[in-house]
């Protein structure tokens, strides 16, 4: 039976590409690409000539429909990004589900990932961690993603763009504090490779003053765990989150109501809310 690899490649450092990820290249009938260009730069460096074709946000649905007409004859076929490991912020989902749904064998290729190579220097707790992408520009969906870093129990990682990560900082200082921790890696195995590890107050100083290059790995540290005197009466927290969804209020704006009436921290009012809103 033909088989599916997701085959993780580096993320700057080209020297980082495993030799099981080489043998599997090597082998594949084809290989799906993110962007082709970078991809037969990588295999320009590792002496390979094959047939690469793209798969992309915008040919995956079309391209899914060929990749199981190539398996169905027998060949193998290798998936990879323009970095690091498929499908975390890049395309695959849909093709990965379509050829587990045909029957066909999906096998995954581990190596480099921006997120666990973050995690792993950040001098943040590395379990439990919570990975949520790209951030969102803006509107609502950003709002809510803010607030749930804020509330997090657990370390969070995201990616963003190097253009708005002085705006994400300023952002976060506004929902977390500006005493939580932060890790901001920066260029993660090239050259230039940077961390830059302090308060959020610290790293939005830093980056307020240089220009942003490359690509950019966040970490954030947990919430910190109530007590004392941040624990809140949860019926009552509870009872008043639920009167103020029942307005129309937003989740976000619930949470800020929660915590000037109640005097709770931010952290806490937000999990309240999140509890009343259903999750």
């Amino acid at each position: 039976m033909a088989t599916l690899f997701v085959v993780s490649t580096p993320i700057g450092n080209l020297e980082d590409v495993t030799r099981r990820a080489v043998a599997v290249l090597e082998g594949a009938a084809r290989i799906l690409a993110e962007d082709t260009r970078r991809t037969r730069t990588l295999l320009e460096h590792l002496g390979l000539s094959k047939a690469v074709v793209s798969c992309h946000a915008h040919n995956e649905a079309a391209r899914t429909g060929e990749v199981l007409g190539w398996l169905d004859a027998g060949e193998d076929v290798a998936l990879v990004s323009d970095a690091g490991t498929p499908l975390l912020s890049d395309p695959g989902e849909r093709l990965v589900r379509a050829v587990i749904g045909a029957g066909h064998s999906v096998v995954p290729i581990p190596g480099a990932s921006a997120v666990t190579a973050a995690l792993a220097a950040s001098g943040l707790p590395a379990t439990p961690f919570s990975f949520f992408g790209f951030v969102p520009r803006k509107g609502s969906e950003r709002e809510r993603l803010l607030e749930r870093i804020a509330a997090s129990l657990e370390t969070v990682v995201v990616f963003e763009a190097p253009g708005r990560l002085t705006r994400l900082l300023e952002d976060l200082v506004g929902v977390c504090g500006e005493e939580r921790r932060v890790a901001v890696a920066r260029e993660l195995t090239k050259v230039h490779e940077e961390f830059v590890r302090g308060t959020l107050s610290d790293a939005r100083r830093y980056y307020g003053e240089r220009r942003v290059r490359g690509e950019v790995t966040v970490g954030v540290e947990p919430a910190p765990s109530p007590s004392g005197a941040d624990v809140v009466d949860r019926a009552a927290g509870r009872a008043l989150a639920r009167a103020l969804l029942d307005t129309g209020a937003s989740p976000s704006h619930a949470a800020r109501e929660v915590a000037k009436r109640l005097g709770v921290a931010r952290n806490e009012a937000y999990a309240l809310v999140q509890e009343e809103a259903g999750g």
